[in-house]
C-alpha cells in the first residue's frame, strides 16, 4: 500500500484550498454511495494535521496522509492521485499490488 500524490496534483490542492507550506491533507475511507474498490464507501478527504499516519507522502510542502485505522481501504492497492489538466480536477486511480 502506498501513496503518491503527484506535483500537479498537490499543486492544485494548494490553489483549492488554500494550502500553505507545512499544512496537512489527510484520505480517509467514509460512508458514501460508493468507490472503485469498495461499495458503499468512498475517499475522503480533510486538511488536519496527522495522529497516527500509516501511510504518507510529502509533495509540494503538503504532507498527504492516511490514518492507521483507515487502512483497511487500501488494502490490496496504492494510491495515486493525478491532476487531470482538461477538467481542472482531482483523480484517484487505485492501482492494484502485484
Amino acid at each position: 500500500m502506498s501513496i503518491a500524490v503527484s506535483d500537479e496534483a498537490a499543486r492544485w490542492y494548494k490553489k483549492e484550498l488554500d494550502l500553505k507550506e507545512g499544512d496537512a491533507i489527510r484520505f480517509y475511507a467514509r460512508y458514501s454511495s460508493n468507490s472503485d474498490i469498495h461499495p458503499g464507501f468512498s475517499l475522503g478527504i480533510s486538511v488536519e494535521p496527522p495522529i497516527s499516519p500509516a501511510l504518507q507522502q510529502q509533495t509540494e510542502g503538503i504532507q498527504f496522509y492516511m490514518e492507521s485505522q483507515d487502512m483497511w481501504y487500501l488494502n490490496g492497492y496504492r494510491l495515486n492521485v493525478e491532476y487531470m489538466d482538461h477538467e481542472d480536477d482531482i483523480r484517484y486511480a487505485y492501482i492494484p499490488e502485484s
